[in-house]
């Protein structure tokens, strides 16, 4: 299994360095953790070999809650993968996507026949942006080949690319630390208001996580529940460390989800985790698996 988003991103190839950050404005907070995740539309080209979306955690950045602008550092690699072995895969590192207005752009280092590059690979078509509690959720990021892009592809694959051409979506998820607060207003001291006295403040309990089967059959559905999160707030869920869905906190700061447990999953114990965005918050469950 792969490991949570970053540490198992899709395929190998040397790791290149990452992109120097940008300065942030001042508007601007900084991201503290979150993912990416990357699909292809099939046809020509696949990432890392399958029709899988590519995980990426997101290590550092800064982001804008009120313009939906960022540009966010995103860690591991991946590979561009021809539908024929007819040429190596196309290794990608040093992603960075940076999102200003109405456009966008994916940024990446990568090598074609011995020869390293730094280029803006796709420009990205901004989609929904939500801001929830602690952090903020671009879905539907449309990816399409710059002229350098179509270029590079052209020259490692031998086939034809030209600017414009799609290159998937990009969902991602990032926290910021930033959350709505109201503050009290102190009353105004008067001869007859007594001094405010200190209180300690409440301990919060951790968030717990649970599954509805304890043990179940390969090729089955598992359902995990989390309790103690922040209204609002993005959860994300990883199964044996490696992240691959999310979902929101209700009212009560619960969430729950449905998964499949695939018929290819090995015979014994299992997690599943469920975090915030900031890392913050997290709770885990065991399961167990056994032979349909």
């Amino acid at each position: 299994m792969a490991k949570r988003p970053g540490a198992a991103v899709v395929a190998g190839g040397a790791l290149l360095a990452l992109l120097g950050q940008g300065t942030a404005q001042a508007q601007e907070t900084q991201v503290s953790g979150g993912y990416a995740s990357w699909t292809l539309d099939g046809g020509e080209l696949t990432l890392g070999g399958s029709a899988r979306p590519a995980w990426f955690q997101a290590t550092s950045g800064s982001a804008d809650p009120e313009t939906g602008d960022a540009d966010i550092e995103l860690g591991g690699t991946t590979q561009l993968v021809p539908s024929t072995d007819t040429v190596p895969p196309l290794t990608l590192a040093g992603l960075r996507l940076r999102l200003d207005g109405d456009s966008g752009a994916l940024h990446t280092r990568t090598a074609v026949d011995g020869q390293a590059r730094e280029l803006t690979l796709a420009e990205v078509k901004p989609g929904e942006t939500v801001v929830r509690s602690g952090g903020l959720t671009w879905t539907g990021l449309e990816a399409t080949l710059t002229d350098e892009g179509a270029a590079l592809l052209s020259q490692w694959s031998g086939r034809e690319f030209a600017s414009g051409d799609g290159l998937g979506r990009l969902d991602v998820t990032v926290g910021t630390g930033v959350t709505e607060t109201t503050e009290t207003p102190e009353p105004t001291p008067s001869a007859t208001t007594p001094a405010p006295q200190k209180t300690q403040s409440a301990t919060v309990a951790p968030p717990k996580a649970s599954v509805t089967s304890p043990e179940l059959p390969a090729g089955s559905e598992q359902t995990a529940t989390g309790e103690g999160f922040q209204p609002g707030e993005v959860i994300l869920v990883a199964i044996d460390q490696d992240t691959r869905y999310q979902v929101t906190a209700d009212e009560q700061g619960r969430a729950s989800l449905k998964f499949p447990v695939y018929v290819t999953a090995v015979e014994g114990e299992h997690t599943v985790e469920l975090y915030s965005v900031s890392g913050e918050r997290h709770a885990t469950a065991g399961f167990g698996v056994r032979k349909p």
